[in-house]
């Protein structure tokens, strides 16, 4: 996909070039037709091209956070039915 662009960008900036060095042709000519030519639609070729890779990243990084949510412990501050350490015992008054 990148060569493409990279093709594309070389070109325009060929015309760009011959607009500048052309006897009818300015400078501001030439830049308006890199930009306008080259620049603005392949800047727009790649985002739409890369849309399925950002939207294949943000899904895996979404369930990358759910796998990593199952495997945190419970730090809500609500209170549980069970400590978080089990190896604690619960303290309790010791009658006489």
């Amino acid at each position: 996909m990148y060569l493409i662009v990279i093709a594309w960008l070389y070109v325009t900036l060929l015309m760009g070039l011959a607009e500048a060095f052309s006897s009818q042709g300015t400078v501001l000519g030439a830049i308006i037709t890199f930009l306008f030519y080259g620049v603005l639609p392949m800047s727009l070729v790649v985002y739409v091209m890369g849309t399925p890779l950002r939207r294949k990243e943000r899904l895996r990084k979404a369930s990358l956070e759910t796998q990593a949510s199952r495997l945190e412990p419970d730090a809500s501050g609500h209170a549980s039915g069970l400590s978080e350490d089990r190896t604690v015992p619960t303290v309790r008054k010791e009658s006489d």
